[in-house]
C-alpha cells in the first residue's frame, strides 16, 4: 500500500509538539505522528506525519504558517518491508567486548565476545547511536580497569541494552528504568530474548523516586543516557543515589554541552574520569567524591 509523509522543521520543543498536536486532528487523519529534536545541534526539531491517504496541502500550509515551521514537504512512499529494510541498514555493532545484533545476524556473533539481542525496529538504543555505543565502551573501560559493578541501575533505559550488557559481565540483579510504559515492554522483551529474565528487573519510572529504585539505592554504577536537560535536573538526585566512589556513565549530550554537564555534576560532588566524544555526542564517565 502507498502511504505518505508530511515533513517540516521548526525551532523549539513547545512549538513542535503543539504542531504535532495539530496533525494529529487533520482530515484525512495521519495514521503516525513523530516530534524529534535533530541532532545537528542547530535547536531545531523535526515534525512528521504519515498518511495512508495524500495529505491535505492547503490544511498544512496553515499549520505551519501558524506555527512558524518551514512549509511542509510532502512525499508519496511505496509499498516497503520497512522492518527487513532496517535489518539489511543495520550491521552488527562492536563495543569493546560487546556485540550488538539484531536477530537476522545471529549467526555472525563471533566467539569470546559478550552478545546483546537487539532487535533493529525496536526503541531507542540498538548501539549505532554515538550515545549507547559511548557507553558501552565506557563500561568495558571500567570493567577492564577491574572495577565490578555490584548494585547498578539503568535510567532511561530504552532497550536496555546497557542494563543487559552489565548483566552479561557481572553477577548481581540491575535494574533498568524508563519514563516510557512502551520502551519499558520493549526492554522487558529484550531481556527475556537475551535469557537475562532474573538478572535485569525492568520498571516504569521517572527518577530515582519509584520504591524499587529507592529500595535498592545507593548504587555503585549509574548508567543515564538520556538529554542534557534531563542530566542536569537529576544531579542532585544522582549524587544522593550513588556511593562514595560509585561511578555515572552519563550520555544523550552533544560535544558543546558536555563542560555545562560537566561543572553541574561536579558542584554536586560526582567528578569527570574520562570523557568520549562520537561524532557529535560525548560519554562521560564519573565518579562520586569518597
Amino acid at each position: 500500500m502507498t502511504t505518505f509523509t508530511a515533513l517540516t522543521t521548526l525551532a523549539g520543543r513547545d512549538p513542535a509538539y503543539a504542531l504535532g498536536d495539530a496533525m494529529e486532528r487533520l482530515e484525512p487523519e495521519p495514521t503516525g505522528v513523530g516530534v524529534f529534536e535533530m541532532e545537528d545541534g542547530s535547536g531545531l526539531w523535526e515534525v512528521g506525519g504519515y498518511f495512508e491517504a495524500e495529505p491535505d496541502a492547503a490544511a498544512l500550509a496553515v499549520l505551519a504558517a501558524a506555527m512558524g515551521a518551514q512549509p511542509f514537504v510532502i512525499s508519496e512512499l511505496p509499498e516497503t518491508d520497512w522492518v527487513a529494510h532496517v535489518r539489511r541498514e543495520l550491521s552488527p555493532v562492536e563495543a569493546g567486548r560487546f556485540f550488538v545484533y539484531g536477530s537476522h545476524d545471529a549467526d555472525k556473533v563471533p566467539e569470546g565476545v559478550e552478545p546483546l539481542l537487539i532487535e533493529a525496529a525496536m526503541a531507542f538504543g540498538t548501539g549505532h547511536h554515538g550515545t549507547t555505543l559511548g557507553c558501552l565502551r565506557a563500561l568495558d573501560r571500567l570493567a577492564t580497569e577491574g572495577f565490578v559493578g555490584k548494585n547498578v541501575v539503568d535510567v532511561g533505559c530504552g532497550t536496555a541494552v546497557l542494563a543487559m550488557a552489565a548483566a552479561r559481565i557481572w553477577p548481581d540483579v540491575v535494574l533498568a528504568s524508563d519514563i516510557d510504559e512502551v520502551a519499558v515492554d520493549v526492554a522487558r522483551a529484550n531481556v527475556a530474548a537475551n535469557n537475562l529474565e532474573g538478572r535485569v528487573t525492568c520498571v516504569e519510572a521517572a527518577g530515582f523516586d519509584h520504591p524499587t529504585l529507592a529500595a535498592a539505592a545507593p548504587y555503585d554504577l549509574i548508567f543515564a543516557n538520556i538529554l542534557k536537560g534531563p542530566l542536569v535536573a537529576l544531579s542532585p538526585d544522582m549524587a544522593g543515589a550513588l556511593i562514595p566512589n560509585g561511578y555515572a556513565i552519563l550520555s544523550g549530550i552533544l560535544n558543546e554541552q558536555a563542560d555545562e554537564v560537566i561543572e553541574v555534576y561536579a558542584r554536586n560532588g560526582i567528578n569527570l574520569v574520562h570523557r568520549d566524544s562520537i561524532v557529535d555526542w560525548t560519554t562521560l564517565t564519573l565518579q562520586k567524591l569518597p
